[in-house]
């Protein structure tokens, strides 16, 4: 229950920024659930990097697990009649990092409870890496949910390609900061604080590129209030 309290008010905070056309929840839990999955392979995939802890964690498990998680979305929800706004990219990137967040936290959780730190681990994991996942991976969700909406191909595949480059280098960032102590610690504040205001603004820019947000101008707020 702990190691799932903290995806589970993730998912909830973010899935409420969702104002124009909530997606269906059961296609959000379902891409929670694809999270869970995908944890697996991303294990045995970082089995073969585990002679170099730089390059495990510094490398290798940021692209492996962003490529996954996108790969899960790319080929369940993003071809769906649901998907149908830019913001779509960032509620399904972000129900399938939370998923993976999650079952990842179960291990780390177990183990901190044996080492008789689970309190700290798990504040330390609520605060920054659950969430940490999530401000990785809306970034080619942003970059998903807009390139759905673009005309040609190669543009499409460019805006695809940058949006998941930027979060592996984001998510290989954040690991290597988490390597280090002090400067590490001051880091990670820094890396969280402007990584939240850069969510913050792709959800705003995806909101206002929204097919749906016409038919909310003329609404009556006392009948029709947005989610």
């Amino acid at each position: 229950m702990l190691a799932f309290a903290p995806g589970a008010f993730w998912l909830w905070y973010l899935y409420r920024k969702d104002r124009w056309e909530p997606e269906p929840r059961h296609l959000v839990l379902q891409s929670f659930a694809w999270g869970l999955v995908i944890a697996l392979p991303a294990a045995l995939l970082e089995l073969a990097f585990v002679w170099s802890e730089f390059l495990l964690i510094v490398i290798a498990a940021p692209v492996i697990e962003e490529y996954l998680k996108y790969w899960v979305v790319r080929r369940t929800v993003y071809p769906r009649e649901e998907f149908s706004e830019p913001m779509d990219g960032i509620i399904y990137a972000s129900a399938t990092a939370l998923g993976f967040a999650s079952i990842e936290n179960v291990g780390y959780l177990f183990s901190a409870r044996e080492a008789e730190i689970l309190g700290p681990v798990f504040w330390g994991r609520a605060i920054f890496s659950v969430p940490g996942h999530v401000l990785f991976s809306t970034i080619w969700g942003a970059a998903l949910g807009r390139a759905k909406f673009v005309e040609h191909s190669a543009n499409q595949s460019a805006l695809i390609r940058a949006g998941l480059l930027t979060a592996m280098i984001a998510h290989g960032l954040f690991n290597l900061l988490a390597l280090l102590q002090i400067v590490g610690a001051i880091g990670l504040l820094l890396f969280s604080f402007v990584a939240w205001k850069l969510l913050h603004r792709r959800i705003e820019d995806a909101l206002a590129q929204s097919p749906y947000i016409a038919r909310w101008e003329h609404r009556d707020p006392k009948n029709d209030p947005p989610v």
